[in-house]
């Protein structure tokens, strides 16, 4: 694989964003490259685009230089713009346009989706992470302590503190080079995973009383609302992790988590441990993902979509038996 400067080119601006709702993958491959490219060509106008991030990504160097995309903002053409962690450009909100508008479009990723959308797409569905892929087309020799932690963080995001199948030798290897190069490694793992505010706890309390089991015990679900998420005083942000802890309850295959959106609406998380698809299900709502971790959109009475989504579950549980 070809490094990813060699694309670069003659290029005076460049352009990085990734999917909306951005998680630590996102985060840390946008930053990972944003710092990377900074380092090697402080030449380019160089600019990173993404929704508001959560807090435990603030760490990451250079996070405080992330701009919010403009969808008006059709004069702006980029000579490159660098699509990271994002399969389809539905999924890159109001920086689809900086998208379209670029006169050249690299994608790195690794979800399943449409990924013949760029002139240059580096995209592995095997892959441990978008950041690993990254990784992949750094100079080794190039990357520094502070682009190590933004790849490192996307990493064990992904991969689940290394637990999830996802994770091959190759991970662990590439793991390996960046823990060599000083990072605080056993940090960046209790800042991104276990660290919670008290609200957020509270909040997960609730959550977790307000959860449903379904399919004798292999299905969980749960919703939270804009009224509990005041209660608590957290945002969409603070959601981060409760369906993880959902799908961790004994017995239990597949978890589904939705909490409101502003708009009235509701993000769904999905989780699974082996048998169910669940980007299967996610693709089937316009959203998308993993096997093992997707998620999407909906409108509507969130049990009831809670009910047809159990359905779906049911009939890949049946097609495994």
């Amino acid at each position: 694989m070809e490094g990813i400067l060699s694309y670069i080119g003659d290029a005076k601006s460049v352009g990085i964003a990734g999917h909306i709702n951005p998680d630590g993958d996102c985060v840390g491959s946008c930053l990972a490259v944003y710092n990377y490219l900074r380092q090697e060509r402080a030449d380019l106008d160089l600019h990173v685009f993404l929704n508001p991030i959560p807090t435990i990504f603030s760490f990451l160097t250079n996070s405080d230089q992330i701009e919010q995309a403009n969808e008006e903002d059709t004069q702006r053409v980029f000579d490159l713009f660098i699509v990271l962690d994002c399969g389809d450009t539905s999924r890159l909100g109001p920086a689809s346009t900086y998208f379209r508008n670029a006169k050249h479009t690299i994608c790195v990723d690794h979800h399943l989706g449409k990924h013949e959308f760029a002139e240059w797409n580096f995209v592995d569905s095997d892959a441990s992470s978008t950041c690993e892929l990254v990784f992949d087309l750094m100079d080794k020799s190039r990357i520094t302590k502070e682009i190590a932690e933004c790849v490192y963080t996307g990493m064990v995001t992904d991969t689940g503190v290394f637990q999830y199948s996802c994770t091959h030798a190759s991970t662990m290897q590439a793991a390996g080079f960046l823990m060599d190069l000083g990072i605080d490694y056993p940090r960046i793992v209790e800042r991104v995973f276990f660290e919670k505010t008290f609200n957020q706890n509270r909040v997960l309390g609730q959550a977790l009383l307000n959860a449903r089991l379904y399919l004798d015990g292999s299905c969980i679900a749960s919703v939270i609302t804009q009224k509990e998420m005041a209660q608590y005083d957290v945002l969409p942000k603070h959601m981060e992790g409760i369906v993880s802890q959902l799908r961790a309850t004994r017995d239990v295959e597949v978890a589904i988590f939705l909490y409101q959106v502003e708009t009235g609406g509701y993000k769904v998380s999905l989780r699974s441990s082996d048998l169910v698809n669940v980007a299967e299900i996610a693709t089937a709502y316009g959203g998308g993902g993993h096997a093992k971790a997707a998620g999407c959109g909906i409108m509507g009475d969130p049990w009831a979509a809670i009910d047809t989504i159990v359905k779906k579950v049911k009939l890949q549980l049946k097609e495994t038996n």
